[in-house]
Parts: C-alpha cells; structure tokens; sequence
C-alpha cells in the first residue's frame, strides 16, 4: 500500500500564502486593467491602493509565520520540560544516580526561531526568483538587453520612487561630465514645469479631462505643471518633450516590444538614453537609465 504523504504545518501554510498571492495578483492586473493609462490621479490612487493591498498581505503572512513557529516553540517548551523533569537511573558501583536530560535554554530556542525563519525567507526569495524566471518581467529584460548589446549599452537600474524618469536623466547628464548639464531631480522637475506653463499652447491639446473628455482648462493645466513640479507625479511623453527643449537635446527611449522613440530630433547632439519597462515592478511602467557595456571577462578587475 502507497504511503500517504502528509505536509507539516509549515508546509501547509507557505501553499496557503502562495495561493493568497496569486488571488492578490489576479485582483491587482484586474485593478489596472479597470484604469485608463492617460488617467495619471486614478493610476497614482491605483498605486498607492496597491502597494498597501501588498503590505497588508505581507504583514498578514509575516503574523501567521510567527504564530505558527511560537506555537511550535511552545509545545517544544513544553516537551523538554517533560524530559527535564523525567529522571534516568543510572548505576554507579551498585548505588543509584540521578541524571536528567539537558535543558534547551532560551537562547537555544531564540537561535533554532532565528534559523527557521531565514530558512522560510530564503525558500519564498527561491519561489519568487522561479515565478520571476517564468514571468513577463524576465522576457521584458532579456529582450531589452539584447537590444541594448548591440549598442554596446547596458541597463543601470534607477530607483522605483515616482521620480525614475527625472532619476534616469540626471544620470544620463552626470554620465556626460559637462557641469553646465548636470541638474538635480528637483531642477529637472522645475524646468520642465516653466518650460510646459509658457508654452501651454504646445502640451495643453494633448491634456484632457478623464472625466468630460475636454480639454485641460486653465486651472487643470496650471495644476497639472504644479504636480509636476512639487510632487513625485509620474512623468510620460509630454514631460520629455519639455525637457528636450530644456536640455536642447534629443532624448531616445528604448522598449522591449517596439521601436525606440525618439524625441527632440532637431537637436543634433547625442541623444539621452532611457529605457522605458512596463513590468519592472509590481506598480508597472517604470524607466531605468544606461551605461557602457562591461566586459564580463574583465568584471572581476574593474
């Protein structure tokens, strides 16, 4: 007769919350999918909603671990104080000695709690490094690393913080060496802004109101220049094309499924290299900047 092969709570529980995230990944796709692309405050609600959907599940994965690891340091507690408590005869020429099992200290307990939980962390960074393998995220990099290869360019990664397009070009300046070019996020994100409100009649057609379908008004426009300017408002085409008159340089963005877009032709100059990647995070679109390709052979010299 085939033996039964029965999971151990540990075990039960990480198939519990691997399902839980998968229900969760479903319901954020559908979420996005629920939300206009040109609808920037939805998508900026989107986004605030959805990270707090992960942390809330994470913190609830993270409850349900350590109650369910206490409860097995509990009931070992409780085993070992049987031992402890349990006397073995041993005979010592002819007379009885009393010896008992060695306790586990706290300590002890603290340490085995210690590596438990490093070992649930390292085996949900192996679960998520396979669903990552399989996903859309890693084919989106392999394809744009192919493009950029040939280049000789490779993806410098820029941090996800709702500036990653001012971020990717203060980069792409600092790269340059030139100081009249180097500007602060902060300095990129005001130019632009000046640059939109005194020629409003260049980007306004292309603002309209996700609600009416009209165009941006006076007001909407001037608040959608502040947004760009004081806050960590995503930036898209329109914001490009301001700062490409700006830097009075072009600006090329590369993309995995499609062409390259180019912005800012009628500066003759090196363009700005971006990468733009659709699933680069759980949130979505993000842009990174580039650098010159390493030579892996000499990695370990440089």
């Amino acid at each position: 007769m085939e033996e039964e092969i029965v999971e151990t709570p540990e075990e039960q529980l990480a198939k519990q919350h691997r399902k839980e995230k998968k229900d969760l990944q479903a319901k954020i796709q559908s979420m996005k999918n629920a939300v206009p692309k040109n609808d920037k405050k939805k998508r900026k609600q989107l986004t605030e909603e959805i990270a707090k959907l992960e942390a809330d599940l994470n913190q609830k994965h993270e409850e349900e671990f350590s109650q369910l690891q206490s409860t097995a340091d509990i009931k070992s507690h409780e085993v070992a104080e049987v031992l402890n408590g349990v006397q073995t005869i041993k005979m010592v020429d002819g007379e009885q000695e009393e010896a008992k099992q060695p306790r586990v200290t706290k300590a002890q307990r603290r340490r085995d709690k210690k590596a438990a939980q490093e070992k649930e962390r390292e085996n949900r960074i192996a679960e998520a490094e396979v669903q990552n393998l399989q996903g859309v995220r890693h084919q989106e990099g392999l394809m744009l690393a192919q493009k950029l290869a040939q280049q000789q360019l490779q993806i410098k990664e820029i941090s996800s913080d709702g500036h990653c397009m001012y971020r990717a070009v203060e980069d792409q300046l600092a790269q340059r060496s030139k100081p009249g070019l180097i500007m602060s996020v902060k300095e990129l994100r005001s130019r632009t802004a000046e640059h939109m409100r005194s020629h409003a009649d260049d980007f306004l057609p292309f603002l309209t109101n996700p609600n009416t379908g009209d165009m941006y008004t006076t007001d909407e426009f001037e608040k959608y220049c502040s947004e760009v300017e004081h806050t960590a408002a995503w930036g898209g085409q329109l914001e490009l094309r301001a700062l490409t008159q700006v830097l009075h340089l072009p600006i090329e963005v590369i993309q995995a499924n499609s062409s390259a877009i180019k912005i800012g032709e009628e500066f003759d100059s090196e363009p700005i290299t971006l990468v733009y990647m659709r699933h680069a995070f759980g949130l979505g679109e993000h842009y990174n900047s580039v650098e010159r390709l390493k030579d892996p052979a000499n990695a370990e010299d440089s």
